[in-house]
Formats: C-alpha cells, sequence, structure tokens
C-alpha cells in the first residue's frame, strides 16, 4: 500500500508512506531518488542496530559508525536537549551539512528525535522514517510531529516537520518483544474508538492473529491506522482542530506517564487514560457503559492496564494535567467517545468529575 500526504495550499505531496512486507528492501533505491545523490546520515536505536544488523548490511545500509551511521541509546530518559545536541554534534563530526537527509530507524521516541534534530539542524533538513516498532509503524511516524521532553512534561519542545518518506515494513515486528506489541497495540485500538468501529470490530475478531503476526491481519491494522491519520494530518497538520482527536486517551495518558516519572510505558498509560476518559464520558450519558466494557474486554485481552496504580493519586495526576501541551488559551482539552467511531472535544472539563473517575479506575 503506498499513501501520500498532501497538505491544503502546498500543491505538493509532503510525506510518501510506503505499507509492504519487503519495504526494506526500497530504502536505498528510493533515498537516492528523494536526496538526488546528496548524502544521507543514517541515526538508528542501538538495539535495533543490533539486531537487525546482517539483514540491514545485506541491503547496504550503513550501520556501524565507520559506515557512517550514528548509534544511539534512544529512551525517554534520553529524549533531552541533551540528547538532541550529542547528535547534533556526531553529524558536524561526520561532515553532515544543509544539503544532507536524516534517517532514523527505530521506534517512536527514535522518531521524534530524529525528526526534531532534522527540523533545527542547519535550520531543516529533509528526514526519513523507518520505524520498526508497531507504535511507531501505526502513529508516530507519520504526521510530522517531533519532539523533546523536558522536566516538566512531554514533548513541550518540538517543530512540525514533514518526513520526505516513512517505509513501514512489518517484518521488523518479527522481533518485537511481546511487551513492545501490547504498547503498539493501545495506540491501534485508540485508532479505532475515535474513527474506525470497522477496524473495531476486526481487532475483536481477530486479536489472536495479531497476536500471532500473521502478515494478512498485520497489514489490515497497519492500513487502516496509516490511513485513517494520513488524512487526518491532511485536514489538519497542526493541530488546531480535526488533529486533536488523535490525542483521545492522551491527556490523562500524558499526566500518568509524568507522574510515575516515565516508569509506566506509553501504551500502558494512554489504555489507562483512554479508560478515564471513557468512563468520564459514560458519568456524562454520553456514551453507553455497555462498549465502556467492551473497551475494558479489549484492553484485557491485550494485557493493557484497564486500572490506575493506586500509588498514582488523583491528585497527583491531576497536577500533571496542569502542565499538559494540550492545553488551548490555559484551558484543558479532552476527547471523549460518545460511540465508538466517534468522539465530541470538550474543554475544561469538570475536574471534581474527573477526579471521581480517577478515583473510580484506582487498582
Amino acid at each position: 500500500m503506498r499513501l501520500s500526504i498532501q497538505l491544503p495550499g502546498t500543491g505538493e505531496r509532503v510525506s510518501e508512506i510506503m505499507i509492504e512486507e519487503g519495504a526494506m528492501g526500497r530504502v536505498r533505491g528510493d533515498l537516492e531518488v528523494f536526496l538526488g545523490g546528496r548524502k544521507a546520515f543514517w541515526i538508528w536505536d542501538e538495539n535495533v542496530a543490533s539486531i537487525w544488523t546482517e539483514r540491514a548490511r545485506g541491503l547496504g545500509w550503513p550501520v556501524q559508525s565507520r559506515d557512517g551511521a550514528i548509534r544511539f541509546r534512544f529512551a525517554e530518559s534520553t529524549k533531552r536537549l541533551a540528547g538532541i545536541e550529542m547528535l547534533a554534534r556526531e553529524l558536524i563530526r561526520a561532515g553532515a551539512d544543509r544539503g544532507s537527509g536524516l534517517v532514523a530507524v527505530g521506534g517512536g521516541v527514535a522518531g521524534d528525535m530524529v525528526g526534531f534534530l532534522a527540523a533545527v539542524f542547519m535550520r531543516g533538513v529533509p528526514h526519513f522514517q523507518v520505524p520498526t516498532t508497531l507504535l511507531a509503524q501505526v502513529d508516530s511516524s507519520i504526521g510530522g510531529k517531533t519532539g523533546v521532553d523536558l522536566p516538566e512534561g512531554k514533548n513541550l519542545l518540538g517543530a512540525f516537520h514533514q518526513p520526505r518518506a516513512v517505509w513501514i515494513d512489518p517484518r521488523f515486528l518479527s522481533t518485537l518483544p511481546p511487551r513492545e506489541m501490547r504498547q503498539g497495540m493501545a495506540e491501534v485500538i485508540k485508532t479505532a474508538m475515535i474513527g474506525d468501529e470497522v477496524l473495531w470490530r476486526f481487532i475483536e475478531s481477530h486479536s489472536d492473529a495479531i497476536r500471532r503476526r500473521e502478515a494478512e491481519s498485520l497489514a489490515r491494522v497497519l492500513s487502516a491506522c496509516c490511513l485513517f491519520k494520513a488524512h487526518v494530518v491532511e485536514e489538519d497538520e497542526k493541530e488546531s482542530g480535526r488533529r486533536r482527536v488523535l490525542n483521545f486517551g492522551h491527556t490523562v495518558g500524558h499526566a500518568i506517564e509524568k507522574a510515575s516519572e516515565y516508569s509506566i510505558p506509553h501504551g500502558d498509560a494512554v489504555a489507562m487514560g483512554m479508560m478515564a476518559a471513557t468512563s468520564l464520558s459514560v458519568s456524562w450519558g454520553r456514551f453507553p457503559s455497555s462498549d465502556l466494557a467492551r473497551l475494558e474486554r479489549l484492553c484485557r485481552a491485550w494485557e493493557l492496564p484497564t486500572r490506575i496504580p493506586a500509588a498514582l493519586t488523583p491528585g497527583t495526576i491531576l497536577d500533571a494535567l496542569s502542565a499538559d501541551k494540550k492545553r488551548v488559551s490555559g484551558a484543558l482539552h479532552f476527547v471523549l467517545p460518545v460511540s465508538i467511531g466517534k468522539t465530541v472535544e470538550v474543554m475544561d472539563p469538570d475536574l471534581n468529575d474527573l477526579e471521581q473517575v480517577l478515583k473510580s479506575l484506582a487498582g
């Protein structure tokens, strides 16, 4: 499957997205076309590089520093400006200039950081994404959001910088640990909840096949999620309207990540955030409790948490919400489901109601 994102008024295809078994084999040839002979600098997540070294070499990809590649330990703890400075200095030492392109090979943190680095290096250079986790393939590699964290919150520094191309190869998922597969499924469930009831029913009936990583089921999930997000980004690149729907589960989810000092991974936090937002919608009579039960069953089927650890008190989570970048003109922004596949936006919900919901989810 091949998609392109075209933003209103630009008249140009901003991102080319290739989703296919064996997409890895296209990368070198496509890069030569995109960059016209200019040099590409490959920035690898070091864990991914260690697993895929032989296969990558067989495709002619630089993997080691002696080949011109950069390897970095991408993690939430290194997703800071200090990490960007380290990578930028590595690029300078390697001879990168304003005509160079950057290739990110790794998961969501790698894509976020390399995309941000590309946005600010020499005032902006093209970048390319080779996402290797389910979470990155269905969500973070698409749409041009880049960023790093501050102690006060997640992704508080960033830029919109669209990748020129994204190569999504399901083969990378063959080595993905089950824990990381679950993290990605949180974003897949989110996508189905906010805009694709057909995908929702597919996940409900094909979770075992997805868990076994059967090619047909993975292709169905990847194509549905990427197509939905591409359409949303085309309508609203910079999150001034329609794109905010993608934040379902993330308002509380990011607060949980921060309150836990990022010991809770992103997918788990989003699952808890989806439970909180949906429970709030049920408490207001906007969403059927029977469908909340379906969400809970699906999360549990993927071993995603449906309760918030007791150590994270409602007060702690509400305090973390105060620095959320999703505030709009000082107002806290929530996406609430009204049915599976449809949502509404709510500004500054009653925090007393939210506190009660958080208490009800305490595990």
